[in-house]
């Protein structure tokens, strides 16, 4: 019988699975991360976390060290265990015929193909099901995958990097580099977690950028990763007046771009470049591209392009978090800022940001806030 009652230990197990969750951080995707804890008589007896869409799951992995011990055991798991064939065979039923004598769950899984069939599983064949465990924190391992799945679009966090006084490049475009190399450390970590890179034809013409991950450049992410499990995001441009060349630094690197058009381009482009084209007259309607991009199971977009896609991201209620690496310098006026919007006529129709994070990154301040939601 499933319950929502939970005990000190639960919560101090679930922690644990929490954290394990957390290594899978830079390669489970398109999967969630996934963390599992096997206890008999109060002693982990097996753990496992998910590492790669394809390889075993948590459960899977914690089951295998377990071996005989899982029977009679409790697993704590922080998201429903699935209960269909994909890749692999479902969990719940690995956990039934392991001996598992109950389980707790953080979250339910909001994947059609699961979302309680895993618990109603369990439960039908005598397990003991306990849900609902450190929900909130389950739900912070995930934000992507819980977007594509609830909301049909990927999470959306929107880079911007600037002075002081919130330029963030110079009148005729010039950015390289308003800030430290520490920060640039930093956007790499936040590039490994994930799914894609978007940016504009502007920014790639303007600046002639990579957007890609650079080893040498992980730093810490490098202690959780080796340089084989290394995975590209997927690079995409907005390129409505095919402005992007095969000439573009970008295009050079061999890993997969996807270029946003109305009209595809008779050139010659490499295997790893495709053309999205998404067609109408101006500019490319954000929404439907963000539906686009979740049909591609594409979790997180990691936006670092100008101000003008940045403002069309935030009026068109699309952006999650920002994220703002502040340099202690100032630019004065006349140049470029952060967002590119129409100017408000009074204070109550100012953007609301709830701030969720703020620290130095070397000489730099960081922010971290998530707009509040506009009423549709």
């Amino acid at each position: 019988m499933s319950s929502k009652w939970s005990s000190v230990v639960d919560i101090e197990f679930m922690q644990q699975a929490i954290n394990l969750a957390k290594l899978g951080r830079y390669t489970t995707t398109p999967n969630p991360n996934v963390g599992c804890v096997l206890v008999n008589d109060n002693q982990v007896v097996g753990q496992g976390y998910h590492q790669k869409a394809g390889l075993g799951h948590a459960e899977v992995n914690a089951l295998a060290q377990a071996g005989e011990l899982a029977q009679g055991a409790t697993a704590y798991v922080t998201l429903e265990p699935c209960s269909h064939f994909g890749r692999t065979p479902p969990c719940a039923q690995g956990l039934i015929d392991a001996g598992v004598a109950r389980v707790v769950i953080a979250m339910v899984d909001p994947n059609p193909q699961v979302a309680g069939r895993g618990i109603k599983m369990l439960e039908a064949a005598g397990v003991s099901v306990t849900s609902n465990v450190l929900e909130a924190q389950a739900r912070a391992l995930n934000p992507g995958f819980l977007s594509r799945m609830e909301r049909k679009r990927p999470f959306v966090q929107v880079k911007l990097g600037s002075t002081l006084d919130g330029c963030t490049a110079l009148s005729h475009g010039q950015s390289q580099w308003i800030t430290s190399a520490d920060s640039r450390v930093d956007v790499q970590a936040f590039r490994a977690q994930s799914c894609a890179i978007l940016t504009g034809s502007n920014t790639v013409l303007a600046d002639n950028p990579s957007l890609n991950l650079r080893w040498d450049e992980l730093g810490k992410v490098k202690s959780s990763i080796t340089e084989q499990q290394l995975r590209q995001p997927i690079r995409i441009v907005l390129d409505s007046k095919n402005r992007v060349k095969p000439s573009h630094k970008m295009i050079s690197i061999e890993s997969s771009i996807l270029l946003v058009r109305r009209t595809q381009d008779a050139l010659s482009w490499p295997s790893h470049v495709e053309q999205l084209v998404i067609p109408g007259q101006g500019a490319i309607d954000l929404t439907q591209l963000m539906s686009v991009l979740a049909k591609r199971d594409i979790n997180l977009v990691w936006v670092e392009a100008g101000q003008t896609l940045s403002g069309g991201l935030l009026e068109a209620n699309l952006v999650d978090e920002i994220i703002i690496y502040q340099a202690p310098k100032l630019m004065g006026s006349n140049n470029k800022g952060l967002f590119s919007m129409p100017s408000v006529q009074g204070i109550e129709q100012l953007v609301d940001l709830t701030i969720k994070d703020l620290r130095m990154v070397g000489q730099d301040i960081r922010v971290i806030a998530s707009p509040q939601r506009k009423q549709s």
